[in-house]
């Protein structure tokens, strides 16, 4: 059993407040389950503003929940690989017990999004296949 001491616990705390969040938990479930993505696929498969998606991924950057990696003018985020074992345990449990419609769509709209990749790098497109919804389509920059 691993030993937890008072700096862990504080830092479990703060961790565990960041993700008190539903579309924080919605964007972490994304990366746990679909692996690395650009802030322009979670944009689309959480149909929120850009903006909106940034600023939270700062929030789980900050806690070391994700991590980041530039490729050029791109981001890319993915589960931080240190993060804590009790997360990871948290967040599998949010993974594979938490069903909701609102999570589905998300998972719906994120797996179309990341079809559109050429050679695993994200890639403008208009209303790249359908997602988040034909009625308004977004124009991403395309990686050149």
């Amino acid at each position: 059993m691993e030993h937890i001491n008072y700096e862990s616990l504080k830092t479990s705390e703060e961790i565990l407040r960041t993700l008190a969040d539903q579309t924080r938990i919605r964007i972490v479930r994304l990366l746990l389950t679909g692996g690395e993505s650009c802030v322009c696929e979670l944009v689309d498969s959480l149909d929120l503003p850009q903006y909106s998606v940034s600023r939270h991924l700062t929030a789980l950057k900050r806690v070391e929940v994700i991590q980041e990696r530039r490729h050029g003018k791109w981001k890319y985020y993915q589960v931080h690989d240190q993060a804590s074992r009790l997360i990871i345990k948290v967040l599998d449990a949010i993974i594979h017990d938490v069903t909701d419609d609102l999570l589905e769509n998300d998972m719906s709209r994120y797996m179309r999004r990341v079809s559109c990749r050429v050679d695993g790098k994200c890639v403008a497109v208009k209303c790249c296949c359908g997602a988040p919804n034909k009625d308004k389509p977004r124009l991403i920059i395309e990686d050149l």
